[in-house]
């Protein structure tokens, strides 16, 4: 998910619908945009596809006001459909809201047991909807004090964006695993999951929300509240690897030059004789610079990454993600036809992906292609919001190094170390790997083992 909120500006939604395209990378399912207009009354749009494919005939002219949120929807299987393209929507006694989220509570199924013993009635699967029942059961104390306590019921890696009629608050996780930051816009202010939407926006960062953080934006500028004394610096290592842009800034990290210098470290790991550096579009670019520019072994655009195709690995199904991977790349075959190749990416995950881009460079003529990995083998599945499904679908769960190698056709397979990955990292000393070590940094609960 991509979350993006806007207060004090006017036209609000269009402001949010041209910083949401800069978070298109984060989902690709659904958006969705909610404001409130002077008056308090709040008017919404969302649908299933990409924000061009949602915002098609004029919506954002009636979608008034000076604040507002919106979102891009992750493409997650088990919580596809309208209904929980978000934000979603409440009304109470106490003031009406709105929710967007990102991530993943892992106690999720005991809370709602929770609030279901109570009364409640759950109209979509998401987080948010948890959190708006959490809020709403503390009807009788301050806003900001009924958020503290829901927040302090909730365990996961996760970010929140709350909107009433005359205020935004800006949640993260007590250990920082999702990423979320704040912007200046005019004489007012903007929430982003990633710094790289604020530019083309014309705002400004000005800091990110710590962990254990709730951040106030209204007419008295800038709050904050902790809601835990618990908080830890974890972020999630595949932001830096993967889903962030490159020219985001998490945690006082730039998203290309922790890739740059994972290439650097991968080279200096695992080492090979080459002809040319090729870099999977777009992620792996940067990691494939820094390996080039480690080794010496020249870079060169060995694959070009078609438009207007999204990214495969967040597709909801397998299939559609393997049907995707011919129609996003091709290789150019004067390039690589009869050169030794090492191929850069950042991750593999199922492994489906990397055999066939072994295998389309093999066609094309390349006599060898050592496949070179800008993170650890991924052994473990993701509890806060990466669909990584089940271990047995991982390529490298129950694989060695020359089985995974094997299984993609390579002729050598070599991966960066956990201890290189943390290292890249300038702002996080100690970023969540639990995908790659099986070190969780939060408690786990049973359903959540057994779902995956």
């Amino acid at each position: 998910m991509g979350l993006l909120a806007v207060y004090g500006v006017p036209q609000a939604s269009t402001f949010i619908y041209y910083g949401l395209h800069n978070l298109q990378h984060r989902g690709q399912e659904g958006a969705g945009i909610l404001t409130f207009d002077d008056k308090g009354v709040p008017h919404r749009h969302r649908g299933q596809g990409l924000l061009s494919e949602v915002f098609t005939n004029g919506e954002l002219d009636h979608l008034r006001g000076s604040l507002g949120v919106g979102s891009v929807k992750y493409a997650n299987a088990s919580k596809s459909g309208l209904d929980n393209v978000e934000p979603l929507f409440f009304r109470h006694c106490s003031g009406d809201f709105a929710i967007a989220g990102e991530g993943n509570i892992v106690n999720s199924r005991q809370v709602a047991d929770f609030l279901e013993k109570r009364g409640s009635l759950f109209q979509t699967d998401t987080d948010s909807d948890l959190l708006a029942h959490l809020i709403k059961k503390h009807g009788n104390e301050d806003r900001i004090e009924r958020i503290i306590k829901a927040l302090n019921m909730l365990e996961g890696g996760f970010t929140f964006v709350i909107l009433t009629k005359n205020r935004i608050y800006a949640c993260r996780d007590k250990y920082g695993i999702k990423p979320l930051c704040i912007g200046k816009l005019g004489n007012g202010f903007v929430v982003s999951s990633e710094s790289c939407s604020l530019g083309i926006m014309g705002a400004t960062l000005l800091r990110d929300v710590e962990p254990g953080e709730i951040v106030s934006l209204d007419h008295h500028g800038i709050r904050s509240n902790r809601y835990s004394r618990f908080s830890r610096h974890r972020m999630c290592a595949m932001e830096y690897i993967y889903f962030a842009r490159p020219d985001s800034d998490i945690d006082g990290c730039n998203v290309h030059a922790y890739r740059e210098e994972a290439g650097r470290r991968l080279f200096r790991e695992c080492p090979v004789e080459a002809d040319l550096v090729v870099g999977v579009p777009e992620s792996s670019l940067s990691a494939a610079m820094g390996f080039s520019k480690e080794s010496g072994i020249p870079y060169e655009m060995g694959l070009v990454k078609h438009k207007y195709v999204g990214r495969t690995f967040i597709q909801p199904v397998q299939s559609l993600r393997e049907l995707g991977v011919k129609m996003k790349l091709s290789p150019v075959n004067s390039i690589v036809s009869g050169k030794r190749i090492v191929l850069v990416d950042d991750s593999i995950v199922r492994g489906t992906t990397s055999l066939k881009i072994v295998r389309m460079l093999r066609e094309a003529g390349a006599t060898e292609v050592h496949v070179r990995i800008a993170s650890p083998m991924m052994r473990f599945t993701c509890r806060y919001g990466v669909d990584t499904s089940t271990p047995e679908e991982l390529l490298c769960s129950r694989r060695s190094l020359e089985e995974a190698r094997e299984a993609i056709g390579a002729d050598t397979l070599g991966y960066l170390s956990p201890e290189s990955t943390r290292d890249s990292a300038f702002g996080c000393a100690d970023p969540c790997q639990a995908c790659f070590t099986g070190e969780y940094p939060t408690l786990l609960y049973e359903q959540e083992v057994e779902k995956n």
